[in-house]
């Protein structure tokens, strides 16, 4: 087996909405919306939601931070071009929905391509009540 580095280390994107601050009140209200942002989307491709936090805690050795309440990761993928295998190893995308006491705090690892991290920053702000704020 070989390790290389495809493209570049890619950064990665976090929003944290003050829970007044959200049009939402709770992390499967925000699940929905942005599975919805996902569904409307010509080339993305809704897969599945997978609650972090419950896995983690299920475990006999799994450790949560003590302020996080929930950790949600919503799977998708955009899936625009396939040019190498080597591009399935950072494919699908993940958004991760994590609360807090009083926060709701939103992540996405920066994608390869201009489009995808645009509609991921958009819905991401769309979760803003209002959206000057972001």
């Amino acid at each position: 087996m070989k390790q290389t580095l495809l493209e570049e280390t890619y950064s990665v994107f976090q929003l944290e909405i003050k829970r007044p601050e959200c049009r939402f009140n709770a992390v499967d209200e925000i699940v929905a919306h942005i599975r919805q942002q996902i569904e409307a989307h010509r080339s993305a491709r809704f897969i599945a939601v997978f609650d972090h936090f419950a896995h983690t805690t299920a475990l006999p050795e799994g450790q949560v931070a003590e302020e996080i309440t929930a950790a949600v990761n919503i799977v998708f993928c955009f899936g625009l071009t396939l040019q190498d295998p080597m591009q399935l190893a950072v494919r699908p995308r993940s958004i991760g929905v994590c609360e807090t006491d009083g926060h709701f705090i939103i992540t996405f690892m920066e994608a390869p391509m201009p489009v995808a991290n645009a509609a991921m920053e958009e819905w991401a702000r769309s979760l803003i009540a209002n959206r000057a704020a972001a």
